[in-house]
This record gives structure tokens, sequence and C-alpha cells, in this order.
């Protein structure tokens, strides 16, 4: 209860850190970090998250195990990694890595990871699950997943392996083969890898987290880390695509511009106020920071020794979507049936703070885009996920786009998929060519 009271109190609003051109006041580092969490405590009966206007929104799936990550298949299917961190002896050490544990704990994280995937039909009328199957299971911590003609490639929390598929298949047995070994070991801090594909098919991108929150181990154990990986499929050859990028999750491409996008959490204990986390057009070769300077070149005096040779190449990232807000999951829009103000644009699942007073985050929200870069403030697309106590109800985290247009929302403290669609009455646009 202490620990619970240390720590400011935000002094810009949250609409402030977002945007295009986000304010970055000083920074205000202290020993104890701020500590502000919304204990996790599930659903009433009855409950649900509140949608914008001209939206409804309904369970499409409840009484899974801690779903983390969506992927919707060609022919419909969905497939929900239900998932949590695997054992990481050394990343509980010291005072910040007991308290870093009870946050974690208090905010729902930190249960047994299930490890498998979850395969969800849909069917049987009013956007429900028909059938539902357990599609892979005795993984190790599974996230991202993508599929490249008849092979599904999954990033689990230290490898992307590779299973063979066939449309329509509600289990995998076969085992996997490993396509490329991640970073990982004893601390593997930020452990969630995800996976995206290329237009093309021949390639992989893989998001992979620092090992820390800014270098504190030193850079040895964040050799290959808070970066994002291009994995040539043929040949089995990674090499690094973008580096700086303390913890990136989401990714989307951006299709008129060919540009490929990632949510990214920046780095906490500078205070409520910092740093923004953002999305952004991720750039070949480019370096966006970490650790040694925070939205392009705002120098993190923490960070010892500097590099200053590093901070003058660093890019000033596309758009903040606040401080601490947990930006995770990230959707482009196109084919969606939601009213005409989403038609294009990106959906981020906000899975929110722990490190910001007042709270910020625990909402999907959507930010339009014109000619391929996302402008003005986002829009709202699911709240409620908090009490008026100040409880999480749930948290949301992947997002992605059914068969029919709607958007689906994983809530792992929930252990719900929603489904976000046009409100009856209201005008949706035509659903998607597949």
């Amino acid at each position: 209860m202490a620990l619970a009271s240390c720590g400011d109190v935000a002094k810009l609003t949250l609409a402030e850190g977002t945007g295009p051109r986000p304010t970055l006041p000083e920074p205000s580092a202290s020993l104890i970090p701020t500590l502000h969490i919304a204990p996790a405590k599930g659903w009433p009966a009855g409950a649900r998250p509140t949608p914008a206007s001209g939206l409804q929104v309904k369970a499409f799936a409840r009484g899974l195990d801690h779903p983390r990550w969506l992927y919707v298949l060609p022919n419909g299917d969905v497939l929900v990694a239900e998932t949590d961190a695997p054992p990481k002896p050394d990343d509980a050490s010291g005072l910040r890595g007991w308290i870093a544990g009870r946050v974690m704990k208090r905010a729902g994280a930190l249960v047994p990871s299930a490890n498998r995937i979850t395969l969800l039909r849909p069917g049987g009328g009013h956007g429900g699950v028909a059938l539902r199957s357990v599609f892979l299971s005795g993984l190790h911590s599974p996230f991202g997943m993508a599929l490249v003609g008849d092979t599904l490639y999954v990033a689990d929390s230290d490898a992307i392996k590779g299973f063979p598929y066939t449309t329509g298949v509600t289990a995998i047995t076969a085992p996997g083969v490993t396509l490329v070994d991640l970073p990982a070991g004893p601390i593997n801090h930020h452990w969630t890898k995800n996976l995206i594909a290329s237009s093309d098919g021949t390639k992989l991108y893989a998001t992979v987290g620092s090992n820390s929150n800014v270098a504190e181990r030193g850079m040895a154990v964040e050799a290959g880390r808070a970066a994002i990986w291009e994995v040539d499929i043929r040949s089995q050859t990674p090499r690094l695509f973008a580096t700086g990028l303390r913890n990136p999750n989401g990714l989307a491409w951006q299709p008129s511009t060919g540009a490929l996008w990632t949510a990214v959490n920046e780095r906490d204990e500078l205070g409520s106020d910092l740093v923004p986390d953002y999305m952004t057009a991720v750039r070949d070769g480019g370096f966006y920071g970490w650790p040694f300077s925070y939205y392009g070149q705002h120098v993190d005096r923490r960070v010892q020794p500097q590099r200053p040779d590093l901070v003058t190449q660093a890019i000033v990232p596309d758009y903040a979507l606040g401080p601490h807000t947990a930006s995770l999951g990230l959707a482009w829009s196109g084919g969606t049936t939601l009213p005409a103000r989403f038609a294009a644009g990106m959906f981020i699942g906000q899975h929110g703070s722990w490190n910001r007073r007042p709270i910020s985050g625990y909402r999907v929200i959507f930010v339009p885009f014109t000619d391929g870069v996302p402008v003005d403030q986002p829009l709202d697309v699911l709240t409620g996920f908090l009490s008026e106590a100040g409880d999480a109800y749930g948290r949301p985290v992947g997002v992605a786009l059914d068969a029919a247009g709607a958007l689906l929302v994983a809530d792992d403290v929930g252990n719900v998929i929603w489904r976000v669609s046009s409100a009856e009455g209201t005008e949706a646009r035509e659903p998607p060519d597949r």
C-alpha cells in the first residue's frame, strides 16, 4: 500500500501526449517509480465494454485462458494464442524485480501459460462460434502467427516454428520445425514475439522486445533485441530490419504506401507524462533511439555510457499513443464493415498502464489516416474496461478483423474475445471479399 502511493501525478492531459506532435515535458525520475495499478477482477455477470456510437459489442467466445493474440485464417477461422510469460527466473531479482512481479500479478499477469492456440470457427448466426478446438498445444508462450502457403508460422517466446497447414483442419498434431531461434534466456524481460509476412510470402518480420527497461543490465544481454527482425524463409536467414525499438508488438501493413507499421511500448520510470508509447512506419535500417534516447533525440541520462553517435541517427516516431498506455494490438482497417469513419486507419488495443497517475489505456482506439499517414486525435472504439472504483474488468490486447469485417478484440483479464460490429440500424460498409 505504501508503494502504491509513491510517484508523481500527470501534469498533462492524455491528449497532450497523443498524436503526431505530442508534448514532451522534462523527465521526472525517482528511486521508486509511479505505481498506480488497476487490480484485475474480471467482468461481472452480464457486463461488457462500452462501444462507441454506431457500434455494438458482443462476446464472440468466453472461458478462454489468458487470450492475448489473434490471427484470422483465409477461410475465416480465428486462431487465439492463449499464453502468458515463460519461466524467466533472472527477471525477478532485486527490489525492482520484486516490485515488477507484484505489479504484474495484481494486474492479471503471471498466470500459468496455457501454451496453446485455440481455433474458433464462426457460425450459428449472431456472430457466435460454431466450433471450438485446440489447434496447437505444447508450445512455449506462443504469440504471433502468420500463414504462408501451406505453413503456419508461430512465434514462441524463443523461436519461430513452422507447422503444416491444410485449409479447414481443426487441429495440427505434427511437430513444429524451427525456422530460426529468437533471443530468450533466463531474463527474457519482454517475451512476446509477433509475426507478419511480406506480401510475396518470402519473408517474415518478427518483433523482439528489450531485455530491460533502459539497459540497466548492460548491453550484452540486449544482443538482437529491441528490434524487428526480417527472416528470409527460404534461406532461414535473419537480419535486423530496424533497431532501437524498446518493445514492439503490433505489426500491420499500410496498403497505399506499402510501409510496415508497428506499435511500440516505450520506457518507464520517467514520470506519468513520459514517455508516450507510439506507432510508426518502420524504415529498413532505421534506429529509433532505445536505450540512449526517446522519441527521437531526447537523451535518457540514466543510460551510461551514452552513444551520441547513435542519438543523432534516432528517428522520430510518426504518432504518439499516450504515455504508458501499453499499446499492443495493431490492425489496419481495410475491409472493415464498421461505419465510414473507420474506413482508413489503425485499430489499437491499449492494455493499460501501471506507471501513470491517473491510469491510461484500457481501451481500444482508432487512429484515422489520410494519404498513408495518421492524423488528428484517436477515436474511441471500446471503453468501459475499468470500474468506477478503478478495478480492471478486462484488458484489451490483440485486435483483428474477422471474415465479415467486424473487429475482434482479445481480452486477457476477462478471458473473452469481443466482437465489435455496426449497431443495428446503422449503415454499415459492404462485407469484404475473401
